[in-house]
């Protein structure tokens, strides 16, 4: 098997593990292991607490970054933790309305209720999306499995009607999602995000990682800069950046590049130096261990990296940018 058919295998092998409660529950319980991986998440995770993702938010505000933050969690199954969650986004607009920063808060659907109860989820998401308004923030709906495509573009295109504020995440790896693109693009006036995709689907519902996908991938983006929509180019795919640094019209339009805290921030640096705005992606919440495999999984190299943080103490990641 060669190194990319390698890596791609082990990537979904983390998908997989990331999706295992009875593992992520052993984890959380073991003296050994959680040390260990809650020191290889400190790469990729700004802290436990808001404090924390405020503090990096300020020391990457004073570089030149912009930032997205969000208080991490998904698939939350009780109204209280629902309500928990909602109460903590409530929370961290007020902080970052004080602030001014321009911040975008960024979350997961799932967190706020769409597991349990899709109107909680869409009251709770209605009234973040007027505080957000009435600071003078973006509000940017994160993606999840295919299964909750529907539910979530069902309450992202009602809030967007009402708030325009109100931004979306798309994957390019789901065959529908060209077609979703143009409906959002018709109807709607927020940011679009557009990422490959994470999440681990079932063969025949996804686009491998390929040549194909990162074309599909230019084509998304292509097409929100025709139709003069603003757009985050979520990526660390240096195929896609090369493409955008070498064409005049990624720079003449409302495009921005988003990148993954504690991901590449050499190559961050890299393309801030070269003119483009970069916003980075950070994170804070205890329900870190599916970030974390997700990171590892999106780009393999970080497990040498989770391990020797791990082990060796690692460094301070802020630093790197």
């Amino acid at each position: 098997m060669n190194d990319s058919l390698t890596e791609l295998a082990f990537a979904d092998a983390l998908k997989s593990v990331a999706r295992n409660l009875q593992l992520k529950q052993y984890v959380q319980q073991s003296a050994e292991w959680y040390p260990i991986l809650l020191r290889a998440a400190e790469r990729f995770v700004t802290g436990d607490v808001q404090e924390q993702g405020l503090s990096c938010r300020d020391a990457l505000d004073a570089k030149g970054y912009r930032t997205s933050l969000e208080y991490i969690g998904e698939n939350t199954l009780t109204e209280a933790e629902c309500t928990q969650a909602f109460l903590e986004f409530t929370r961290l607009i007020e902080a970052c309305a004080e602030q001014r920063t321009g911040t975008r808060i960024s979350l997961d659907l799932s967190h706020i209720g769409l597991s349990v109860d899709e109107d909680l989820a869409y009251r709770h998401l209605l009234e973040l999306a007027r505080q957000a308004e009435e600071a003078g923030l973006e509000l940017v709906i994160s993606m999840e499995e295919s299964a909750k495509t529907d539910a979530i573009l069902k309450l992202y295109r009602k809030a967007s009607a009402q708030f325009t504020n109100v931004g979306i995440t798309l994957q390019a790896q789901l065959p529908r999602t060209m077609e979703d693109l143009e409906q959002i693009l018709a109807d709607g006036s927020g940011t679009i995000r557009i990422v490959k995709g994470a999440y681990q689907e079932q063969e025949g519902r996804y686009i491998p990682r390929s040549e194909m996908l990162t074309s599909r991938y230019v084509q998304m983006v292509d097409v929100c800069i025709q139709a003069g929509r603003p757009v985050s180019v979520a990526t660390h795919d240096e195929r896609i950046l090369g493409h955008m640094t070498s064409n005049k019209m990624y720079r003449d339009s409302a495009v921005e590049l988003e990148m993954l805290y504690g991901i590449r921030p050499d190559l961050s640096r890299q393309m801030k130096d070269d003119g483009f705005p970069i916003r980075i992606y950070l994170t804070y919440g205890e329900e870190w261990f599916l970030y974390l495999c997700h990171r590892i999984a999106e780009y393999p190299p970080n497990i040498y990296d989770a391990v020797t943080r791990s082990i060796l103490g690692g460094t301070d990641t802020i630093k790197q940018y």
